[in-house]
């Protein structure tokens, strides 16, 4: 059948900011996904403990005040969102996220602000499978003209968005995006999700290390593009 065709785990995050290393989670959605039909959904609010910028509100709506008023501990968000993964990974279910170097790397941030166990430390290893859309994509049809984010992508196969940047449409998409690229590429549909989350890690590198000569040729010679993925952390480091 294929791993498109077998469970998978959408997920998001809506946030206060761009840098994943200092932005705070605001909202967060993990939707299980079969064949494209919802199984199941969580959904979370948070007080992020900090103003969420006028800006971040703009994309996503979440005012100060119904964060303040209606949202979890940050940390209890956080903490829950975290164990809700690894349970899925544990199971050798795949988690899609569309740039999952951000989502992950934000989750991570926020785990180590507040003290608690890493994703690795509660899986025992690193996490995966994690299968990102825009990874894929940008490997599979790497030269075709246009934006890459979730909507143009989205648009691009099919997929239908019913409202982006709200965290639960957000992780339908996403995992409805992977099936979708699946089909289209049965390549990609052949790889297991293991083999598939190996491939990533090759093309995320190999992307980030073009992007920066690029950059550098341009006249950015102190330009630096991250190349881990799916997630960028540092042992020890405190944001």
């Amino acid at each position: 059948m294929g791993w498109h065709r077998e469970l998978l785990i959408g997920f998001d995050l809506e946030t206060t900011g761009t840098d994943p290393g200092k932005a705070r989670i605001v909202t967060g959605a993990v939707i299980e996904v079969r064949a494209g039909q919802v199984l199941g959904q969580r959904d979370w609010l948070a007080d992020p403990g900090v103003e969420i910028p006028a800006d971040a509100v703009a994309v996503h709506g979440i005012s100060n005040e119904r964060a303040a008023a209606e949202g979890r501990p940050a940390d209890q968000v956080a903490d829950a969102i975290a164990d809700v993964l690894v349970t899925y990974w544990k199971a050798g279910v795949p988690v899609v996220a569309y740039n999952a170097a951000f989502d992950l790397t934000l989750l991570s941030a926020e785990l180590r602000r507040y003290g608690l166990p890493s994703l690795s430390e509660r899986l025992g290893t690193d996490p995966a499978p994690v299968l990102d859309p825009y990874t894929i994509d940008r490997r599979v049809d790497r030269y075709r003209r246009g934006k890459r984010n979730l909507e143009a992508v989205c648009a691009e196969y099919g997929v239908v968005l019913d409202a982006a940047h709200d965290a639960s449409a957000d992780a339908l998409a996403a995992a409805r995006l992977a099936c979708a690229i699946a089909d289209r590429h049965p390549k990609v549909a052949a790889l297991g999700p293991a083999e598939l989350h190996r491939r990533q890690i090759e093309w995320y590198a190999e992307w980030a290390a073009d992007f920066q000569s690029f950059l550098r040729r341009k006249g950015d010679a102190a330009a630096v593009v991250d190349g881990r993925w799916p997630l960028r952390e540092t042992a020890g480091q405190r944001v």
